[in-house]
C-alpha cells in the first residue's frame, strides 16, 4: 500500500486532540508524506476530503468517524480510527498504537474492514427533496416527547405492514452495538452485510426487529400524524418529514474502509464493552 497524503480529521473538543495531530503530522513528514489536518467544532461541519488522500486519520471518537464515513462515501479512501476516550465500538485503535496499525497498513493493507453503509432518499410529491449516507443507522422518531407515529413499512416494493411505534431505526452491522442494541435490536458481525429494521417501543408487541440481507427498506410517513416527525443519519443529520413522505434505505454501492487494531477485535471490543467477561450483571 503506498501512502503519499493523509487527511487528519481531528474533533476540537477534544484536548488530546491537537497534540496527536502534531506528532503525527511532525511523523509524516519525517516519512515523507504528505500531510494536513483540520480541526472541527462539529459533526454539522462542511468538510471537503482533498481528492488525492491516500489515507484518512480521525482522532475522537465513534462520532468522529461516522462523520468521516459520510464526508469520503464513494471516494474509497481507508479511514484509521484513532480513540482519545475509552474505547468506542468502531474506534478500536488507541492513541499508542496509531503508528503500529498505521505501519502495518502502509505495509500489507490487510487489517481493512470493510463496514456496509446506508443510501437514504427522501421523496416528496413524487420529487427528491432530501439524499444522505449512514454508518450507524437511519432513525425516524417523533420530533416531541412519547408521542407515536404511523408508519408503513415495505420491503422490495412488497408491504410488509403498518406500524404505529416511537420510531423506526434502519441499521447497518456497524450500527447494531448503537442505538437499535438499545431498542432490542440484535447485535451483528460488523463486516456482514445485511439491515436491520428495529421499531421502537411499538404499540404492537408482534411488530419484532426484523434482518434482511438486501432488501430496499421503504418507509411512508401515514396521514393523521399527531406530532412533527424527524429523520436522523447517524445521529448528525436531521432532516424534518411531513406526511406522505416515502424514505428509501438501501445499501450504498460503497463501503466504509476502516483501518483495524492489531491488538484487538470486534468480538473482543463487544466482549468488554458489554461485560461478558465476567458474571452476570443485572
Amino acid at each position: 500500500m503506498t501512502i503519499s497524503s493523509v487527511f487528519i480529521i481531528a474533533n476540537g473538543m477534544k484536548k488530546e486532540s491537537m497534540e496527536l495531530s502534531r506528532e503525527i503530522l511532525s511523523y509524516l513528514k519525517d516519512k515523507g508524506i504528505s500531510a494536513s489536518m483540520i480541526s472541527t467544532q462539529s459533526d454539522e461541519d462542511q468538510l471537503s476530503v482533498p481528492m488525492n488522500t491516500d489515507l484518512v486519520i480521525t482522532l475522537g471518537g465513534d462520532g468522529t468517524v461516522l462523520y468521516a464515513a459520510r464526508a469520503v462515501n464513494e471516494m474509497g479512501i481507508p479511514i484509521l480510527p484513532v480513540n482519545l476516550g475509552t474505547f468506542g465500538y468502531i474506534t478500536e485503535v488507541g492513541k499508542d498504537e496509531w503508528k503500529e496499525a498505521f505501519e502495518y497498513f502502509a505495509a500489507n493493507g490487510t487489517n481493512i474492514s470493510r463496514r456496509l453503509m446506508l443510501r437514504i432518499t427522501v421523496h416528496r410529491d413524487g420529487k427528491r427533496v432530501w439524499h444522505g449516507s449512514a454508518l450507524n443507522e437511519a432513525v425516524i422518531t417523533s420530533a416531541g416527547i412519547a408521542k407515536v407515529i404511523a408508519l408503513d413499512l415495505s420491503l422490495d416494493k412488497t408491504p410488509a405492514g403498518s406500524f404505529r411505534a416511537d420510531g423506526m431505526i434502519i441499521a447497518t452491522p456497524t450500527g447494531s452495538t448503537g442505538y437499535s442494541l438499545a431498542a432490542g435490536g440484535p447485535i451483528l458481525d460488523a463486516d456482514m452485510s445485511a439491515i436491520i429494521i428495529t421499531p421502537v417501543c411499538p404499540f404492537t408487541l408482534s411488530n419484532r426487529p426484523l434482518v434482511t440481507s438486501g432488501k430496499v427498506v421503504t418507509l411512508t410517513v401515514r396521514e393523521g400524524q399527531r406530532t412533527d416527525i424527524l429523520l436522523t443519519a447517524d445521529g448528525q443529520l436531521f432532516f424534518p418529514l411531513e406526511e406522505g413522505d416515502t424514505i428509501t434505505v438501501e445499501k450504498s454501492r460503497s463501503r466504509a474502509l476502516l483501518v483495524k487494531s492489531l491488538r484487538r477485535n470486534f468480538t473482543e471490543v463487544i466482549r468488554d464493552k458489554l461485560h461478558w467477561s465476567g458474571e452476570m450483571h443485572a
